[in-house]
């Protein structure tokens, strides 16, 4: 019988350490961006009104590059435009923060507006 042991000169040589970035990949769903957009989008626009429904959000991923679409539904009267803003930079910054990807286009699509009612406004359609 023949036992074969690694000399001293075998442990003191280097190991070949791969570093962190190439040791494999890591791949984001698109699903998770799409969450990560609408989870964006809910925190710009704040307080929902009434009956209105969250945000949500498609994406298109390309080789770390996010092409994002942003529903939401807002009150009336408000400044449709600065609300926008809020949510394309709030979506560019966060899905930027959290998955490492260039957003270089956000849509925001409004769906609805909500009516803020006023003290004594009546709900429901009038004749």
């Amino acid at each position: 019988m023949t036992t074969v042991s690694a000399g001293a000169g075998e442990l003191d040589r280097p190991l070949n350490v791969v570093p962190p970035g190439e040791r494999g990949a890591t791949t984001i769903a698109d699903r998770v961006v799409a969450k990560i957009a609408s989870q964006a989008a809910h925190e710009a626009v704040g307080t929902l009104p009434p009956g209105a429904g969250r945000p949500s959000a498609t994406v298109v991923v390309h080789h770390h590059v996010v092409h994002v679409r942003v529903h939401v539904e807002l009150d009336y009267p408000c400044d449709i435009g600065a609300r926008c803003r809020q949510v394309r930079r709030q979506v560019v910054e966060r899905v930027g923060a959290l998955v490492g990807m260039q957003v270089p286009e956000v849509v925001v699509q409004v769906e609805r507006l909500h009516l803020a009612a006023g003290p004594g406004a009546v709900q429901g359609r009038t004749r």
